[in-house]
């Protein structure tokens, strides 16, 4: 009989404990020195299971924090108001967001085709991971015309919030204009940034914000991990 390695041996308990619901969607796994004296393995062979774990998207690690159940897909709505805080938080999740660029540039073609800008205008690019109980939901970056919002980057450093920026230059509402949705894999540098593994699929969605006067104020781009959200489509009006 072939011999089974004790990391998988490990990895299926751990599985079928999960199944059952010992481990519930959220919960954080005893730590790698706890699962060793329970199976009497060293680390190595615990990290082993773990990393099988995490490989077939059971688990998810949080660096710092631990090893937790993957929770269910999030619903996350697409309509004419589109609010990564009020999403996440009506799944019963806790939201956040971790900013990764700062940076005001020249605008690319289709940025300034889609803010009706001069070509080389230049636009504030704001970059950052969105996360729902810590586990990364999708990347994203925002782009919006620098002359109309001189103050929006000191404005993002000081709320952390992209609807809370804008309100605070003067954008107390914005709406979507389009969305348009297309399936991808993930490359090396989203794989890292969403905790998923390279070419695992993911879903793009690029969108365009205008305010009540339909002037366009954001050109952003979303990429999320396909296994954590399930997107839904409303015909809202408000």
């Amino acid at each position: 009989m072939t011999r089974i390695p004790l990391w998988s041996s490990i990895a299926d308990t751990l599985r079928g404990e999960i199944a059952e619901g010992l481990y519930r969607p959220g919960d954080k796994l005893p730590t790698e020195a706890e699962l060793a004296a329970r199976f009497g393995v060293n680390r190595h062979t615990v990290r082993h299971a773990l990393a099988a774990l995490a490989q077939d998207g059971t688990v998810h690690s949080r660096r710092g924090a631990g090893v937790f159940v993957t929770a269910r897909p999030t619903d996350y709505a697409l309509g004419r108001r589109v609010r990564f805080n009020q999403n996440v938080a009506a799944s019963g999740r806790t939201p956040s967001r971790r900013i990764t660029r700062l940076e005001t540039r020249p605008a690319s073609a289709r940025e300034a085709e889609a803010l009706r800008l001069p070509p080389a205008a230049e636009v504030h690019v704001i970059e950052g991971i969105s996360l729902a109980d810590g586990q990364p939901l999708a990347s994203f970056r925002s782009v919006f015309p620098a002359y109309r919002f001189p103050g929006l980057l000191a404005a993002i450093e000081r709320q952390q919030s992209i609807t809370a920026a804008l309100a605070e230059c003067g954008v107390r509402d914005y709406t979507r204009a389009e969305t348009r949705l297309t399936a991808k894999l993930a490359d090396p540098v989203l794989a890292l940034a969403l905790q998923i593994p390279q070419g695992a699929p993911i879903l793009r969605s690029t969108a365009v914000n205008i305010d009540a006067e339909g002037h366009p104020v954001e050109y952003g781009t979303t990429w999320f991990a396909g296994d954590r959200v399930t997107l839904t489509v409303s015909p809202e009006s408000a």
